[in-house]
């Protein structure tokens, strides 16, 4: 009696671990607090009762008696284990269930029963694969479960000879919609429009978030096109209703890149990758642009990654260099000053032209790296030429719009001049007049500061961006360089004369510099002379050359007038 007493409160004193006893039928002699807790029936409740119709879930109940009684009768104890038990209300319990059996060999045999609950560790189990497997946010598939999925409808609609179209979303602006509002109102537009899409898509359809702003949806059996042609609607439709953010109405667009198998891939990941492909081309067209994979495309864009990757090499290999093309007195045929042009001539192969790899450097950031060298080659360079005792002008050098979106790219020039004790009059800078539209404030402010220091700052390619003659007066420039297709055309072409005519008289006006680019003939320099254009640059005088030639042309020139080297 003393010992069952103490067992009694050893098992009433372990309020984590149910434990109940049965006799030789299975019926309830004890149930401790814990068990009340875990399974939902009271102790007097559970008295007496089976245990196959108390706790144990129908599928289990013939193998549980099956077991206890191969115990009972042969000795074969029930393993611990893992199983999955039923509370009162009829919702599944996972427990670890360790069994004792007492007075095994007599007539009254006791089982004992001590389950520990494992609700917390299977939550947590199911949080961690949910975490693991799904967005958090939209609660999509991740992109690792998206290509299982994705692959096993492959493998089904190859069986069955049909197709699947891949969508690849990337809403237009988020970054700004995120800046704009707050990080939770973007959040919200990411739920707001998951559930739209859940609205279009087909029961078989799958879709993924696969980053940010960026979802995919495949929809397998999809074989023709005006089918394929509606979905894009739905899917355009979605987005064309405001989104309601911060209490207003804003409108959000959508890239849309479209991939299919089997013609762009034969798997999950082909077929994302070729997706996203698509994506950046309609990106390119601008936003809500709708593009299908094109593999030629594909192509110029690997030839393009792999260019710019032979850029990198080429600032540390000393493939680059400046050529020098003068700007000379349309009156006098002096040289007056030079730009710097950048050549790339790799070691092995052709030459590379600015107009290919200068755009690719601006997209992956790699035109920092150019400006620097571009900045920090002209200034050794205008340092050797005024040692040597050169008459040389000003160089100028060119900085795009990416560059210019540099914080410290003023200050980074202001240093470089520094450090090669060079001013205002041997180094100046010319711009394109959208990166001038472009500008922010503090890009605005920094020019302003180097105008105010005297330096030259010229509007390149003029007439070819904005054009707008009211836009010179609000930024610091001190020339203009009249765009070549107008100084070609303006023999024959009234309208381009008529163009060139005044934009150079309203150059005058406001106290620019008017620089004609592009000469090649008498006719043209008979033309800018006639319109009293300052300076002209282009092959009738002068071809862009390399440093050692511009150092002969300059050494040979003292003064005079220049007929024109052709």
């Amino acid at each position: 009696m003393e010992s069952e007493q103490r067992f009694r409160a050893l098992l009433e004193s372990l309020p984590r671990v149910a434990v109940q006893g049965y006799d030789r039928d299975r019926c309830v002699i004890y149930w401790n607090e814990a068990s009340t807790r875990l399974y939902g029936y009271g102790a007097a409740e559970a008295q007496g009762q089976a245990l196959e119709e108390l706790i144990i879930p129908a599928p289990m109940r013939e193998s549980v008696i099956q077991a206890h009684q191969a115990w009972v009768k042969e000795g074969i104890e029930i393993p611990a284990e893992e199983l999955e038990l039923q509370h009162k209300s009829g919702e599944p319990v996972p427990v670890f269930s360790h069994h004792v059996m007492l007075g095994e060999h007599t007539e009254n045999p006791l089982m004992f029963c001590v389950d520990v609950d494992l609700s917390d560790q299977k939550r947590a189990y199911r949080e961690l694969d949910f975490a693991t497997r799904f967005d958090a946010l939209t609660h999509l598939p991740n992109r690792q479960t998206f290509e299982a999925q994705l692959d096993e409808i492959i493998a089904y609609c190859r069986r069955k000879r049909v197709g699947v179209t891949l969508v690849y979303l990337d809403i237009d602006d988020f970054v700004a919609i995120n800046d704009a509002l707050s990080y939770e109102q973007g959040d919200r537009l990411l739920v707001e429009l998951t559930q739209r899409l859940h609205q279009v898509v087909g029961a078989s359809d799958i879709m993924s978030r696969l980053s940010g702003d960026e979802f995919v949806i495949a929809c397998p059996m999809f074989q023709r096109k005006e089918v394929l042609l509606q979905l894009v609607h739905k899917i355009q439709e979605v987005l064309r209703s405001p989104f309601l953010m911060n209490g207003s109405r804003h409108q959000v667009t959508a890239c849309l890149g479209i991939s299919l198998y089997p013609d762009n891939g034969e798997t999950a990941r082909e077929l994302i990758r070729n997706a996203d492909v698509a994506k950046n081309r309609a990106k390119m067209d601008g936003q809500g642009s709708v593009c299908f994979f094109d593999q030629t495309f594909h192509d110029q864009l690997l030839y393009q990654h792999r260019l710019v990757d032979r850029l990198t090499k080429a600032l540390d290999s000393g493939e680059l260099s400046l050529h020098y093309q003068p700007q000379v007195s349309a009156a006098s045929g002096r040289i007056e000053n030079l730009e710097a042009l950048l050549r790339w001539q790799p070691a092995e192969g052709p030459p590379i032209s600015p107009a290919e790899f200068i755009p690719l450097a601006e997209r992956s950031d790699l035109i920092h790296r150019l400006g620097d060298w571009v900045m920090e080659t002209a200034c050794q360079q205008r340092v050797l030429w005024r040692d040597a005792g050169l008459a040389v002008g000003r160089i100028d050098i060119n900085f795009s719009g990416r560059q210019m979106s540099r914080p410290d790219v003023f200050q980074r020039f202001e240093d470089c001049l520094a450090r090669h004790g060079l001013g205002p009059q041997d180094i100046g800078l010319e711009l394109t007049e959208n990166v001038l539209i472009e500008a922010d404030d503090h890009i605005l402010a920094g020019l302003r500061r180097l105008h105010d220091l005297g330096f030259r700052i010229a509007i390149d390619d003029f007439g070819t961006g904005y054009s707008s003659l009211s836009y010179l007066k609000h930024f610091p420039v001190t020339a203009l360089k009249i765009d070549r297709a107008f100084v070609r055309d303006a023999p024959d072409q009234p309208k381009d004369r008529a163009i060139m005519e005044a934009a150079i008289f309203i150059g005058h006006r406001l106290g620019l510099e008017v620089v004609a680019e592009g000469v090649e003939n008498r006719e043209q320099l008979a033309l800018v002379r006639e319109m009293r254009c300052d300076l002209v640059q282009g092959f009738y005088f002068f071809r862009p050359m390399p440093a050692l030639e511009m150092e002969r042309v300059l050494g040979s020139l003292v003064t005079g007038h220049l007929s024109g080297s052709g």
